[in-house]
């Protein structure tokens, strides 16, 4: 059959693009619905700023006059200007086991790359580090989090196919929060609460949270930059409020830790309970009842998501994130939380590697990002 590859132009066209997913995967068990109120924000170029800044193409593809595939193109300007790059990425890519369809649409946005002037393309990434990135190659047994891709094995083979190989492997860690705190943690967090300059925050309610936002994001943008962490651009005021607004009415302030010294921010980490049980029940609709179900599954979880983490590069080695890390473990138990999904950890980043390691976690999810050259 005649494969037809057309952009996004209309509403319905956005509506068949955000929903396609769900008719991929349907049966999947541990896929994981989007919040589809989120979704059509982020698509928006009016509520979206990355659009002001990014290049894009949204692409669906047709089989027989029915959907069969889409991919998003993204050329982050920002990021090409501080990093010296000429790179394009691909998103949000879905199509059912068809080779044919996916060489299709994936052949589209390399074109458009070129024709962009990009270098190389790399993907499946978003607009920025905090969206979904990395296909996931290992762990299918395991649900997808709220803040990653769940995908059939079958799209690797897919894309190596045609020429991508790996650009980044990222690994995540499941933690078990110990009943009894490790006694070298307890040393260590004793020793930076005798030293009595460092004051660690915590919270109860998230308007309490509201003056910590950009401090937070400041402290992130600073972190990260120099730590050169991959795939990450500076994020403005506007973005880091858009930020906020997406995840502080999700986030558990019980699972924020900030730590300052003499009232600047240099340390924090957020988590937030694992709520994927009730998006899947509510299908990804927050309306009429499918909050109720997101936030009972929030609180029967087993499960604390870590979700960013920063800690000032002038205060690293000498105990903050031991400081932050057992209080949160702390206020894991006491919330009936057993074990901790670390998110994306880069495989060279020996150093956290390690960590997670003497805290008992195991490798339990393996996400890759592929590259290839235009």
């Amino acid at each position: 059959m005649t494969i037809k590859i057309r952009e996004v132009k209309t509403r319905t066209d956005l509506r068949t693009f955000i929903s396609l997913s769900e008719s991929i995967h349907a049966g999947q068990a541990n896929w994981v619905h989007p919040i589809y109120m989120d979704e059509w924000k982020y698509f928006d170029p009016k509520k979206n700023k990355a659009f002001g800044y990014c290049d894009t193409l949204l692409l669906l593809a047709e089989k027989d006059g029915k959907a069969a595939g889409r991919v998003m193109g993204i050329i982050n300007k920002r990021f090409n200007d501080y990093r010296k790059e000429n790179i394009a990425r691909f998103g949000t890519f879905e199509t059912w086991d068809d080779p044919e369809t996916f060489h299709a649409l994936l052949a589209r946005v390399e074109e458009w790359a070129r024709q962009k002037g990009m270098a190389r393309i790399i993907g499946p990434y978003g607009f920025s580090d905090q969206d979904p990135e990395g296909w996931l190659t290992e762990g299918f047994e395991n649900r997808a989090t709220i803040a990653t891709y769940y995908n059939y094995e079958y799209m690797l083979r897919l894309v190596e196919a045609e020429g991508y190989t790996k650009d980044m492997d990222y690994v995540v860690y499941k933690v078990p929060v110990p009943r009894q705190m490790p006694e070298f943690y307890v040393k260590i967090y004793e020793r930076i609460q005798r030293k009595g300059s460092y004051v660690i925050h915590e919270f109860k309610k998230r308007k309490e949270l509201k003056p910590w936002i950009v401090p937070i994001f400041e402290l992130m943008n600073e972190c990260y930059v120099n730590s050169n962490i991959y795939g990450y651009a500076p994020l403005d005021h506007k973005e880091m409020n858009d930020l906020a607004d997406r995840y502080l009415p999700v986030v558990d302030p019980r699972f924020v830790k900030v730590v300052t010294k003499d009232a600047e921010v240099v340390s924090f980490i957020i988590a937030m309970p694992d709520m994927t049980a009730g998006i899947r029940a509510a299908r990804g609709r927050l309306f009429p009842l499918g909050f109720i179900k997101i936030l009972r599954a929030a609180k029967r979880t087993k499960q604390l998501d870590l979700l960013l983490g920063a800690v000032k590069e002038k205060y690293r080695g000498i105990g903050l994130d031991v400081l932050m890390g057992v209080k949160m473990l702390q206020s894991a138990s006491e919330a009936g939380k057993e074990f901790l999904d670390t998110h994306h950890e880069m495989e060279t980043n020996l150093k956290v590697r390690a960590e997670m390691e003497r805290m008992g976690g195991v490798i339990y999810k393996k996400y890759r990002v592929y590259q290839k050259n235009l």
